[in-house]
């Protein structure tokens, strides 16, 4: 069959913006439990009261950050007595980052840089919500970064208890993360704790139908008809459900067409795929080690440069013999990291001692790449 070609003066998209991943679709499938979920914590506030925290837990690439803007977006465009304010913890990992941007959202532009103090931020925040007689929502999206910087506690108190000095100011948190081990009501203060008390909503992980039929959609909306044959999209799925990220899939089909276009071809080929692949399957790998802790990162990138320094398995005794070096880390702690890592599909763990504590380690994408992930630079440039 002759493959048609694409003149230079076209395209394959309708909206290359369909397959960004801060997308905000028309219409959002599979998360309909907890949308409803989500609804039931502002309905107070729609009412004139406090709306009701809330923490959105799901590994990465499960909706939860999707789900939180659709709501947000239904409430800018039908109430003006709530200000949904979203704040991601991966750029603003400081208490005045935070203020800054629910400051921003309330007063209409951001405070000075300089010569203004979080006090005075705080005051300006609680001040406004007094006078406008509105109440405030703010999404702390993967909030577990503020808790590994020990801000998390600090920001959450702050804002909950602005009604002590600022009475009638009306506060709520909704928290994203995407750390399933992290126990926010152990780890928290019971100060903390005591005007907190949020509801815990699951995004549980995407099954390969639900993928298809996201991309399906976006598809639909952001190509023209006959780019995606049923073939093709099945290859995108199955290397989709191989990292658990949806994320990956909506890059994975933005860059196959584009590597299509740049073909002059119609439709996507199979050499399309396998050359987006290469670009995209280190998404999940870059934004899965953004949510980790500094101690979970340095074991990973452990893993990875002994990877790099030897040829056969890896056994957890020796990975701990390395890790255990600095800083201290005792062996409980090493093996609830390891297991994370392997739930969060970056590392596969192998049991080859039945009963005992040893396992081997294989590590899920290239050592190099890895490690240039793992230092600073590399999560900045990712």
């Amino acid at each position: 069959m002759r493959t048609r070609l694409l003149m230079s003066d076209q395209t394959l998209f309708r909206s290359i913006d369909v397959f960004e991943i801060d997308y905000a679709p028309e219409f959002f499938n599979y998360r309909e439990s907890q949308l409803k979920d989500l609804a039931y914590q502002i309905r107070p506030a729609l009412e004139g009261g406090r709306a009701l925290n809330a923490i959105c837990r799901g590994l990465p690439g499960t909706g939860k950050t999707t789900s939180v803007l659709r709501i947000f977006t239904e409430l800018e465009q039908t109430t003006k007595k709530i200000v949904p304010v979203y704040v991601n913890c991966q750029n603003d990992r400081t208490k005045y980052m935070v203020f800054s941007r629910v400051y921003a959202a309330i007063v209409g532009h951001a405070p000075a840089r300089t010569g203004i103090s979080i006090r005075s931020v705080m005051d300006a925040i609680g001040g406004a919500l007094q006078r406008q007689e509105k109440s405030l929502i703010v999404c702390l999206d993967d909030a577990n970064l503020l808790h590994y910087n020990n801000t998390l506690g600090d920001v959450v108190n702050s804002l909950l208890r602005l009604h002590q000095d600022y009475p009638g100011a009306r506060a709520a948190v909704f928290a994203t993360v995407s750390d399933m081990n992290l126990d926010l009501a152990a780890d928290l203060s019971k100060w903390v704790l005591s005007p907190f008390r949020p509801s815990d909503i699951y995004f549980p992980p995407y099954d390969a139908d639900e993928i298809r039929g996201i991309l399906q959609d976006r598809i639909r909306i952001g190509l023209y008809p006959g780019v995606f044959s049923v073939q093709m999209l099945d290859r995108i799925v199955e290397q989709t459900m191989e990292s658990g990220d949806v994320r990956v899939g909506l890059d994975l089909v933005k860059r196959a067409v584009l590597n299509a276009e740049c073909a002059a071809r119609t439709e996507v080929i199979e050499e399309d795929i396998a050359k987006a692949y290469e670009q995209a399957k280190h998404i999940h790998l870059a934004c899965t080690i953004r949510a980790l802790s500094t101690d979970e990162r340095l074991l990973l990138q452990r893993i990875a440069e002994l990877s790099q320094e030897q040829s056969g398995p890896l056994v957890s005794g020796a990975i701990y013999g390395r890790v255990e070096e600095t800083p201290k880390v005792g062996y409980t702690v090493f093996s609830r990291q390891l297991r994370k890592l392997d739930s969060l599909r970056l590392v596969d763990l192998i049991r080859v001692q039945a009963g005992g504590r040893t396992s081997e380690v294989a590590l899920r994408y290239e050592p190099e790449k890895v490690v240039q992930i793992c230092g600073k630079r590399g999560i900045a440039e990712e």
